[in-house]
């Protein structure tokens, strides 16, 4: 496995909000610290880490841990972040639910609300939002909300897209083209005090599992994350890469076959890698068409179902991987989804076994790993962006610096 990466911080004047983030990413990252150990892992010196800490204690950042007594000398005295010290929220907007995750500086979920429905309406919806960022809010004690520094929304770029495969209506898949998300989200968000970020559902889920997951030790990985329509995010160097548009690592519309002089385009791996397809196999077979999110997906009588699924998803899943590693020399490939851990283990296994029938010579196999966030990932990415924004030593968020 590799080093797990580090930030490098500047003993040079005029350094001293950069040099408190720097500490405070050491702590994140490699969990609680001595101030010794912060010292080493950063660069910095001793007696500015000793200054630095002083300063995040005072602004509740930071807390003492009791003293851990060693075989000589001292006990050191570990440092590790106030779960209160700040607090953000996520919302993810999806084509079946919506979440608002309520998170505090360790990342720990606090408070969650969850909306479901067959397919979002616009007006209804924003006004659920609202209603759910005030009781948010209110949740937190009085004191404690001065220290809510924002709100991260998760959402497909386009939610009136693919309108007949969901069988919407033609008239609701053009309210949702009409509508500028950012734009009301961000309005939701000035209604409470709060800066709004906005980024892709499927990139916020990579930032989660990039920030918190097994993303802290891989450099460059293509993330595949499975629900409703599969899509995914692309990382690259240690940073979360968005292309032109932003929709880098859109891997659902990638086609799984060759076109031809009929002028039918083949079809895409969102048609046969999505959840989707798999309730509709549910559906025709009579029975409980939302049993993907936990063991039952692997029983009788979804069994049959679930098994058709992977048939066919599982090599359409091993096609988008062999066609990204052979352009991006992964060093990896992460799967998870909204589903449950039992059916995202045989997706991961049925993959493996689908790769091993590719040829590849020229190309470096990457190792295929199960994420470890699930359904709260898009809502949790989200929900880490207006933290690090605030407390990581760049505004790139993603940025990780070599040790």
């Amino acid at each position: 496995m590799e080093a797990r990466l580090r930030p490098r911080g500047s003993n040079q004047g005029g350094m001293r909000q950069f040099n408190e983030r720097v500490v405070l990413q050491a702590i994140r990252l490699h969990g609680t610290c001595p101030k010794a150990e912060i010292a080493r892992l950063t660069g910095l010196t001793a007696q500015t880490v000793q200054l630095i800490i002083g300063r995040l204690e005072a602004d509740d950042l930071v807390r003492r841990l009791a003293p851990v007594r060693g075989k000589v000398g001292q006990p050191s005295v570990p440092m590790a972040l106030n779960p209160d010290g700040a607090f953000s929220i996520g919302v993810k907007i999806g084509r079946r639910s919506a979440d608002m995750l309520l998170v505090d500086f360790t990342g720990q979920v606090r408070e969650r609300l969850t909306l479901s429905y067959l397919f979002p309406d616009p007006l209804k919806l924003f006004g659920d939002i609202d209603a759910g960022l005030r009781q948010l809010r209110k949740s937190l004690k009085p004191a404690l909300r001065k220290r809510l520094h924002g709100i991260g929304v998760a959402a497909p770029l386009s939610l009136g897209g693919w309108k007949v495969l969901l069988g919407i209506t033609p008239e609701l898949a053009q309210e949702w083209n009409d509508i500028d998300m950012r734009e009301r989200i961000a309005s939701l968000g000035a209604a409470q005090g709060l800066p709004v970020e906005f980024v892709k559902d499927t990139a916020a889920a990579c930032v989660a599992e990039l920030v918190a997951g097994r993303g802290r030790s891989m450099r460059s990985f293509l993330y595949l994350f499975v629900d409703t329509f599969i899509g995914g995010g692309l990382v690259l160097d240690s940073h979360l890469f968005g292309g032109l548009n932003g929709n880098a690592g859109a891997v659902g519309s990638l086609p799984m076959g060759l076109s031809t002089s009929t002028g039918v385009p083949p079809e895409q791996l969102l048609n046969v890698g999505s959840l989707w397809s798999l309730e509709a196999l549910y559906t025709k077979a009579g029975v409980d068409a939302d049993a993907w999110v936990d063991a039952r997906a692997l029983d009788a009588p979804w069994l049959a179902s679930t098994q058709a699924w992977l048939e066919r998803g599982c090599p359409a899943i091993a096609l988008a991987i062999n066609s990204a590693a052979c352009l991006l020399d992964l060093g990896g490939v992460i799967i998870d989804g909204s589903f449950g851990r039992e059916l995202l283990a045989e997706l991961v296994s049925g993959v493996e076994r689908a790769l091993d029938l590719y040829n590849w010579e020229g190309a470096a196999r990457p190792r295929v790993l199960a994420g470890t966030i699930g359904s709260d990932a898009r809502a949790m990415g989200g929900a880490l962006l207006p933290l690090y924004a605030n407390f990581a030593p760049d505004r790139d968020l993603f940025l990780k610096v070599d040790p």
